[in-house]
């Protein structure tokens, strides 16, 4: 046994703590006097371009993820919620259950990347009353949501609440919006078959964006091209829109003004609909907020070496990191890319740090984006070229399979996807429940010998 081994704890099981898990692995697979730690709140990496796929029947659900055990090698791997982290102490607590108590965990240099979580803004009654889509649960909930709405509409006499439950409202004209409300649209059309009171003009789909445009990121001909073609599709597009309230009925929504004196009497409108798909932002989450570390916006400030200044043993990457665009002068834009790319740039540096090597300043280029819109479509800037159509969407698909880290699991949702060409999508609506949120109990020093 190597006395003094020198432990790195790294915080969040997504795109970039995954990522730079498995680069420290290789950089210290020989050297037996590294510990690694990998703390996540799942006991799995979520693939999470997916989600609206499997929102929408196409993929099964354990498809999408791979388990964290069968990705890491040497890492020591925790299942576990991080209360707090305390950067003096060099101490990460984690929250107990009533099935285990607590741990606290030391470290001797940290990476933290606990990603985000959505943010309404502040509007209660939209958080309360709206559906997410960022864990697989969320992409579940839609997907019954969306049956169960076919369901109670297929025999409601009263046409004003028949239209209210066949109008779907996606906020929110990113990646995840767009892709989403071009899913759920295929999905309806799909089912519709088995429905035969239900006309095809009865099934509205909305996207409501505060932008002047869809897919801020993209060149303005690619984000009119996937506009056009979602509107042929029947999505009913509103542009600089934005939602003031949501009661689980109604959706009221203001429209944006460029010139603020006519700010406050802008055109007020009200959509009547039971299911609003909220994708409209994310924020860090409230462990990065309420902890030690100097942050703006909610992020964690980070030097050129994604080290937090005030403790240089200490780094953040990706959703939960506050990194700067020297082109633009703003922060880079959440995207799995960019935690990927943090994610090797820092792992490069803690390994240069504790062997006393220089570091390396993080630099990133973007190496494009996709979003697909719809059956057989899809739009992408990749190394500077603009595609659209059949070939942007046959580009997303090879793209994304190929950052899937297990064969099997590639395998699946090639199975899934070729399934999907010759028969019709599953409309049985499964009903689950979850039980309450555990209680915490007292926290446990860490003690090797326990486990």
């Amino acid at each position: 046994m190597v006395k003094n081994k020198k432990k790195i704890v790294i915080l969040g099981g997504g795109y970039g703590g995954v990522e730079c898990t498995r680069k420290l692995e290789k950089y210290f697979r020989k050297d037996d006097g590294i510990e690694i730690v990998l703390i996540s709140e799942d006991n799995f990496l979520l693939f999470t371009p997916m989600l609206p796929q499997v929102a929408a029947g196409m993929l099964a659900t354990r498809h999408i993820v791979m388990p964290i055990r069968t990705i890491i090698k040497k890492t020591t791997f925790y299942e576990g919620r991080v209360k707090n982290i305390d950067p003096y102490g060099k101490i990460v607590n984690l929250w107990g259950t009533n099935e285990k108590r607590g741990v606290s965990i030391h470290y001797d240099f940290l990476v933290v990347s606990l990603g985000s979580e959505t943010n309404f803004f502040g509007m209660s009654d939209v958080e309360k009353h709206a559906y997410t889509i960022k864990t697989l649960n969320d992409a579940m909930t839609i997907r019954n949501r969306v049956i169960d709405m076919l369901e109670q509409a297929e025999n409601e006499p009263n046409p004003i609440l028949r239209r209210s439950l066949l109008n779907f409202v996606i906020v929110g004209g990113g990646f995840a919006g767009i892709e989403t409300a071009g899913e759920i649209m295929d999905l309806l059309l799909d089912a519709r078959k088995y429905y035969p009171n239900i006309s095809r003009d009865e099934i509205k789909v909305f996207v409501l964006e505060a932008l002047p445009n869809i897919l801020p990121g993209f060149s303005e001909k690619l984000a009119k091209f996937a506009h056009r073609l979602l509107t042929k599709n029947g999505i009913e597009i509103k542009l600089k829109t934005a939602v003031t309230s949501f009661d689980g009925y109604e959706i009221m929504m203001k429209k944006i003004e460029d010139n603020p004196e006519i700010k406050e009497n802008s055109e007020r409108e009200a959509i009547q609909t039971r299911t609003m798909i909220w994708t409209a932002g994310v924020t860090p989450v409230n462990t990065i907020k309420r902890s030690m570390f100097k942050t703006e916006r909610g992020k964690i400030i980070v030097n050129d070496f994604l080290e937090v200044a005030e403790f240089p043993e200490v780094f953040a990457i990706g959703d939960c990191a506050l990194f700067v665009d020297p082109t633009t002068e703003r922060p880079f834009p959440p995207t799995a890319q960019l935690a990927e790319a943090q994610a090797k740039s820092a792992a490069h540096n803690l390994y240069s740090l504790i062997t006393n090597q220089k570091m390396k300043k993080f630099e990133y280029k973007s190496k494009g984006q996709m979003a697909i819109i719809g059956k057989r479509n899809g739009v992408a800037s990749f190394f500077g070229m603009n595609i659209s159509g059949i070939w942007a969407w046959a580009l997303w698909r090879n793209v994304y399979i190929s950052k899937i880290p297990k064969w099997d699991k590639r395998l699946r949702v090639l199975l899934d996807w070729t399934i999907d060409l010759f028969f019709d999508r599953d409309i049985s609506r499964l009903k689950f429940a979850d039980k309450e949120t555990s209680k915490e109990y007292k926290v446990l020093d860490e003690v090797d010998d326990v486990w």
